[in-house]
C-alpha cells in the first residue's frame, strides 16, 4: 500500500480506536480468538479468552508488533533499523 493510500485510509471513518466502537464491550469474535490464539502461542505469551472485542484489538495489535505477523514489511518493530 503506498504511503498516500495508507494516510488516507487512516484519516477516513473506516479505522476507528476500539474505544469509540458501538459493540466494543461485547464479547471478541471467533475469528479474533483464533487469530489472537495463534499470536499469543508465537509470542510464548498467555491467552486470555476473556477479552472484550476493543480488548481483543488491542491484544492484537501488541502482539503483531512483537511477533511481526500480519504487519507489512516496512511496519515491523526494527525494520530499517
Amino acid at each position: 500500500m503506498s504511503k498516500n493510500s495508507k494516510e488516507q485510509l487512516d484519516s477516513s471513518n473506516t479505522v476507528k480506536d476500539p474505544d469509540e466502537w458501538t459493540t466494543g464491550d461485547e464479547q471478541m469474535t471467533g475469528a479474533q480468538r483464533s487469530y489472537l490464539k495463534t499470536l499469543s502461542d508465537e509470542a510464548g505469551e498467555e491467552f486470555d479468552e476473556n477479552l472484550t472485542k476493543a480488548e481483543a484489538s488491542k491484544r492484537i495489535d501488541e502482539l503483531q508488533q512483537k511477533t511481526g505477523r500480519g504487519l507489512e514489511q516496512g511496519e515491523q518493530r526494527g525494520a530499517g533499523a
